[in-house]
């Protein structure tokens, strides 16, 4: 069940209504098994491995806080760790491992077959074993103490809004807010439907119909031109982002619908004026949970600035690993770790300078986001293609030259009527970093704002080929 079909629609319309009636015990134990019930629509058999990583965690968990010895507490983890990260490795990385050996034995004239056994990828298992992973992490850190509840327990790995794409959420945040009571009011209600409403907004008005953009380009590099492969670049850029963060708002809308508090998982990351600042605005929860429990662990707050640079480059590296079992993963998240790296490193010979007037040092910032935002977009070179030949035909169709043919005219308008208009609401939002700002608004601006998304919506539906009901979210992939 997606988050945009009517499936789920009438399946959230049933859950919602006995939850509003239930008390708080039954509202765990009726959202446990809508949890599991709508995950193994996907495939009944993927049920196995999630509830495994729940009873693994929940037993680690107490064997972590139970255990005397320091000794014993680090074989709990580690049974914690190779359990979550097996799992997690063998599913998703099985037959990267096996055919880069098999490359790697052909270079110097040995032969092996590959593996021919067929390995499905458990929709979302990247998500949830970091999070099971982080309760018994913090347990062994002595950051909280693990809950004794197993249903408890079970729905915090398994909460459904989240589950399948994030955010990755915290024991700490989520946990507490499962054992107490929760209280649905008509504000979070309000919040709750515009975080839905506005995120089924930007994935089926919007990034749904940029991604045949992207598509018929990327699928035929050799008949590209270089504005079309530079267009295809820029909207897959804002596709990924706002079917990305379409899935976080309307995952913490339903929370918010139901009393929960999700974090935040994007805030505003194409006005980020460093890739640093980018990672600290994109996938929020990736990125604080690698800083938290791999770049820490590697002592980078107590390094040298070199070793720290080679720190950031790993941690970069496992990024582009997580979220695919391919080269051009890697390769595209060393190389961001690479520039993160550099510009650290160029931080501390030129510190940042100090400007006089405003002007200037909004022009610098500008001037900034534009060289961050234009390198994240080369990136996606990297990033969406399929294959190393795939990105040698695009980098050979990025600098074939201008061309200024006649049907890239309308579908160079046909990005701007969806691009102009989010970009200008955004920037709105950006100056005053609010995601909600729409709702703090007199209640005339807001009728306003909302007069002016239908006739936005309506002219999207009245020039777009078509209007796909139920497309998946990409990061169901990775």
């Amino acid at each position: 069940m997606l988050f945009n079909s009517y499936s789920f629609a009438v399946f959230f319309a049933v859950v919602y209504l006995l939850y509003l009636v239930l008390g708080h015990r039954w509202q765990n134990r009726l959202l446990l098994a809508a949890s599991l019930f709508f995950y193994g629509s996907w495939d009944f058999r993927f049920l196995a491995l999630i509830l495994f990583s729940i009873v693994l965690d929940y037993i680690c968990g107490l064997k972590v806080h139970e255990a005397e010895s320091v000794s014993r507490r680090k074989a709990w983890v580690a049974v914690s760790l190779v359990g979550n990260l097996g799992m997690l490795g063998f599913f998703k990385y099985f037959h990267f491992f096996v055919d880069s050996f098999v490359d790697l034995v052909a270079l110097v004239g040995l032969e092996a077959h590959r593996s021919t056994l067929q390995i499905i990828l458990p929709i979302g298992i990247s998500f949830y074993t970091f999070q099971t992973l982080s309760y018994t992490l913090d347990i062994y850190r002595r950051r909280m103490k693990p809950t004794t509840d197993f249903v408890n327990f079970a729905l915090f790995v398994s909460f459904f809004p989240q589950l399948l794409a994030g955010p990755i959420e915290r024991a700490r945040n989520l946990l507490p807010q499962i054992e107490k009571a929760r209280v649905v009011t008509p504000a979070l209600i309000r919040e709750g439907v515009y975080l839905v409403v506005w995120g089924l907004f930007k994935k089926m008005m919007l990034a749904d119909n940029l991604a045949p953009i992207v598509n018929r380009i990327f699928a035929n590099p050799s008949e590209a031109a270089t504005e079309e492969v530079i267009l295809s670049l820029i909207a897959f850029g804002m596709l990924l982002q706002l079917d990305f963060s379409a899935y976080s708002d309307i995952a913490r809308g339903l929370g918010k619908l139901m009393g929960f508090h999700i974090m935040l998982n994007f805030r505003f990351p194409e006005f980020a004026k460093r890739l640093s600042e980018f990672w600290a605005r994109w996938h929020i929860s990736l990125s604080t949970w690698l800083r938290d429990y791999l770049y820490v662990v590697l002592g980078s707050t107590r390094s040298s600035g070199l070793q720290t640079a080679g720190n950031i480059v790993f941690v970069m590296t496992v990024i582009g690993l997580w979220h695919g079992a391919a080269w051009t993963f890697v390769v595209w998240g060393f190389s961001l770790g690479v520039a993160q790296a550099a510009n650290l490193l160029w931080l501390k010979v030129f510190p940042r300078r100090r400007y006089r007037t405003r002007w200037a040092e909004t022009l610098s910032g500008l001037g900034k986001m534009a060289v961050c935002r234009h390198f994240l977009i080369l990136s996606m070179l990297l990033f969406r293609s399929e294959n190393w030949t795939h990105v040698r035909e695009m980098v050979r169709a990025l600098f074939s030259g201008f061309e200024f043919m006649p049907e890239f005219f309308p579908v160079l308008r046909w990005y701007l009527v969806l691009w102009v208009p989010y970009r200008l609401y955004e920037i709105w939002q950006y100056r005053q970093d609010d995601i909600l700002l729409v709702l703090k608004q007199p209640g005339w601006l807001r009728m306003a704002l909302y007069l002016m998304f239908l006739v936005w919506a309506y002219i999207i539906y009245l020039f777009a080929a078509s209007v796909p009901v139920a497309e998946e979210f990409i990061y169901f992939q990775f």
